[in-house]
């Protein structure tokens, strides 16, 4: 062979085999009940037009699980598909006068070109595109059947108002106090709204998240703690002069002694009603509404109060009033909207009680502090200790004193203990055009009524015109008008849209039966494939999709849509891909093609003018230290790619983009392709049996079983770099055998064969073509995985003889130490054996370790 031909030729090979794979459907998955289903699910994109390495990483990770699931004898579902909802694409048809529509449909086949390119194993044939109609539909009937089952209802409530995508925000997608996408600053306004009744599963998701043993930990901790349940006590304060009561809830009951001052949100029902006559309150809640509603924006705010000027009888202490507040860092979707406070015991509190010179009295002490000495100044005092100066709780630890609180709130009859969630119903109402409407119409004589199930899908006006601020469906001339289906009069149809989660919550079942158009899927079907077996995606989806999408299945199984209650058994969420980033003198952020580097200096390639350096963060398209993959498909080929992907980091954790780890992958496909393309030596021919190994020969020979060994068990437990490393390993020692003797061809034979079958998950295209250069005919992607002879992970081996009532007939080498199974089985399998026994079963079969095999026929 030339030194040309050596080079390996990606773009002959590449195109040949993903034409192949599609000519034959090759990843096409079926119902096989006689083998095991393996069901591998990346998160679908939304389809912005250009892939980026997030998406590189993400699918080639899946992707070497499919393969791998596959060569291991399991029945593979590795779909793909689109959400493809979304107000980018709303915002793209403003900025580009193009139906969101074409836009959407236009980046699907963009998008789709450019994964094919990936070699990615996926049964193109279920595919879904969440914007079309014969997906939503389906969602739109499951809305109906979660609405008659209780699951689903309208109320008017307080919501986090974008003001920039003019649309509200779930808790969720509020980050930081602005929202998630377009990074204003959120607003809270009252609104009618949908709702899914996510809280009547709270239990069920917190229990059921014991059971995600193949979740990150991290990922169940988030999941814990934005359900949150706490136990406390829900404690009745007497307002003076009014018959009413101040309603609180609350973890410290035994803080109750502490009290200095109760507090209610900006929206509760007594600061609305105060606020009518009260310009100044008035003023206060406005101001209150413009505040951010995360956890860390409230903490980082100045605590402000407004003196409401009524008061609250204390429950224990005889003639002792608290005044009430409303405070603006006190949530009316939390609790009862309304707090006690006890300053020494919590940081919030205590700021709000110096800023207005309010007590500041200290029930908890800390072990070993003097009573009379302790006091809390500018520090809260949060950790545990004994409880004083609250009289009958005197002397207790904190848990028996909340017990002690609230046996006596009961007692007297101003409250009692209780369960709260964080957790709150999930608001599904958007104010946008690009999503899937609402099915409900608004008749003034039948009220709301939902839309026949024969009517559906409700599709969105085509003729849409987003010239004015606001929901389009709002501005239509036409579209909202209709027929009421129960009395036949006008009515109007729903305006507001589908949040996109409620797309993303329950795709990964549409998948099972993607062509099914009288219903969602087949509820057998989805028994059958789900839940998914290995989900790969972000982490930064840890709180919004999954727990929405847990959810999500279990309301299908309360509507009778399935059995299944967990849609995700096993759980990955890969790291970030990061880049060092440039500018320019004038600050500009420049694309890391537009820089030149050279003995650590960087310069524009253009101008030649210096350039910064900055330190290597999230590629993004802002920063512009992105690298398209596409350039690097095109310059080095997909395998190439996925090789970096999968060698250069723990798949979980971030990974260093370099262009050196690129070249070091091509380098490393090259070296692979020429060692066996043109081999040192003969190979041997296809099916050789194995030859007498001895001495080094014998060692390589270990090192292949002990690399199928271990090699597995990296995969199997997405260890992909260790994985890497060991099929370097391999080729280097491969590379190391000399020789033309049997033994040395037989070497070559088996070493590359399970080098290439090890390297097939992560570069298929270059092992699909050396498979057929080392003289099979058959398609590599239904090749079996390699197995490990047990006999062979072992070093050391000795001889034992086998004998047939007192006569030797044979003797074996297996591993030093083997377990009696083995040794018996061996000894069984040789022929001399066999011919002694005369088709007789032996009455006993002893075997002494490392010694002798005694059978008794």
């Amino acid at each position: 062979m030339s030194a040309e031909s050596t080079l390996y030729n990606f773009r002959d090979i590449e195109a040949k085999w993903q034409e192949n794979w599609e000519k034959q459907q090759s990843f096409q998955a079926q119902v096989d009940r006689s083998k095991p289903k393996y069901y591998v699910l990346e998160m679908f994109p939304y389809p912005s037009g250009r892939i980026h390495m997030g998406h590189v990483r993400n699918y080639t990770l899946g992707d070497v699980v499919a393969r791998f699931k596959r060569a291991k004898g399991f029945n593979v579902l590795h779909p793909m598909g689109w959400d493809a909802f979304g107000l980018p694409a709303e915002n793209a048809a403003i900025e580009n006068n193009v139906h969101p529509a074409k836009w959407t449909t236009s980046n699907v086949a963009s998008m789709r070109e450019q994964l094919g390119k990936l070699g990615l194993s996926l049964d193109w044939d279920r595919e879904v595109t969440t914007c079309e109609p014969d997906y939503f539909k389906h969602e739109q009937k499951m809305f109906l059947d979660f609405v008659e089952a209780g699951l689903a209802y309208r109320k008017e409530s307080w919501v986090n108002w974008d003001p920039v995508e003019n649309t509200v925000l779930a808790n969720e997608q509020v980050v930081d106090g602005k929202g998630w996408r377009s990074g204003a600053p959120v607003e809270r306004r009252r609104l009618n709204q949908w709702f899914l009744k996510i809280t009547e599963f709270a239990d069920e998701l917190l229990e059921g998240i014991e059971g995600l043993d193949r979740w990150p930990d991290k990922v169940r901790l988030m999941q814990n703690n934005w359900i949150g349940k706490s136990s406390g006590a829900r404690v009745h304060f007497d307002i003076i002069g009014r018959e009413e009561k101040l309603e609180v809830y609350t973890t410290r009951p035994d803080t109750l002694y502490g009290a200095s001052f109760c507090a209610i949100a900006a929206n509760h029902p007594i600061s609305e009603e105060l606020a009518k006559d009260n310009p100044d309150l008035q003023a206060f809640v406005a101001e209150c509404s413009r505040m951010g509603t995360s956890e860390e924006e409230i903490e980082k705010a100045d605590k402000l109060g407004f003196d409401t000027g009524l008061e609250v009888k204390h429950p224990f202490i005889e003639g002792k009033t608290l005044k009430i507040f409303v405070a603006n860092f006190v949530l009316m979707e939390y609790g009862t909207g309304a707090i006690f406070a006890c300053p020494a015991h919590d940081q919030r509190d205590l700021d709000f009680a110096r800023k207005y010179d309010l007590d500041v009295i200290p029930v908890v002490l800390p072990e070993g502090a003097d009573p009379a000495e302790f006091s809390v100044e500018n520090e809260a005092y949060t950790d545990s200790g004994t409880i004083y100066n609250s009289d009958f709780l005197n002397g207790m630890e904190v848990d028996a004193a909340k017990e002690a609180a609230i046996s006596k709130l009961e007692t007297i009859k101003a409250g009692e203990g209780t369960i709260n969630y964080r957790l709150r119903d999930w608001g599904v109402s958007r104010q946008r055009y690009w999503g899937c409407p609402v099915p409900m119409i608004h008749c003034d004589d039948c009220g709301i009524v939902p839309v026949p199930a024969s009517d559906l899908p409700v599709k969105l006006p085509e003729d849409v015109s987003f010239d004015q601020p606001g929901n389009p469906l709002d501005h239509h001339p036409t579209w909202k008008n209709c027929s009421c289906p129960k009395c036949g009069k006008d009515a109007q149809r729903e305006t507001d849209t589908f949040d996109t989660f409620f797309e993303s919550s329950w795709y990964f079942a549409r998948y099972c039966d993607a062509h099914n158009e009288e219903k969602a899927f087949d509820k057998d079907l989805a028994n059958y494939w789900l839940p998914v077996d290995q989900y790969v995606g972000g982490v930064e989806h840890a709180v919004l999709h999954l727990l929405y999408s847990r959810f999500f299945t279990r309301a299908l199984q309360k509507c009778g849509y399935l059995d299944v209650a967990e849609p995700f058994d096993g759980l990955f969420t890969q790291g970030m891909i990061c880049h060092e980033t440039y500018q320019d003198s004038d600050g500009k952020w420049l694309f890391p093609a537009d820089v030149e580097k050279d003995a650590g200096s960087a310069t524009h390639v253009k101008t030649g003018a210096p350039v910064t350096v900055g330190r290597s963060i999230k590629m993004s398209k802002s920063k512009k230290n992105v690298v398209d993959p596409e350039d690097i498909v095109e310059t080095y080929g997909a395998d190439t790619a996925r090789l970096f992907m999968l060698s250069d980091s723990p798949p979980d954790r971030d990974l260093e983009w370099t262009e050196s780890g690129v070249e070091g992958a091509w380098k490393y496909i090259n070296r692979v392709w020429r060692m066996i393309t043109s081999p040192k030596g003969p190979i041997a021919p296809v099916g050789a049996s194995q030859p007498e190994m001895s001495g080094k020969n014998l060692d390589l020979l270990r090192m292949v079983h002990k690399t199928v060994d271990a090699l597995g068990l990296d995969l199997e437990r997405l260890h992909f770099n260790k994985a890497v490393a060991r099929i370097r390993e391999l080729s280097n020692g491969l590379e190391a055998v000399k020789g033309d003797d049997e033994a040395a061809q037989y070497l070559r034979r088996i070493g590359f064969e399970t080098l290439v079958k090890l390297l097939s998950p992560m570069t298929p295209h270059l092992t699909a073509e050396l498979w057929h250069a080392l003289g099979h005919k058959d398609d590599l992607t239904d090749v079996a995985w390699p197995e490990a002879e047990k006999s062979m992970l072992v070093d050391e081996s000795v001889t034992i003889a086998i004998q047939v009532n007192g006569k030797m007939r044979a003797k074996i080498d297996v591993a030093k130490d083997a377990e009696n199974s083995l040794v018996e089985e061996a000894a069984l399998a040789q022929d001399n054996v066999q011919r002694a026994l005369e088709g007789k079963t032996p009455k006993k079969v002893i075997v002494v370790p490392n010694r002798i095999v005694n059978i008794v026929a």
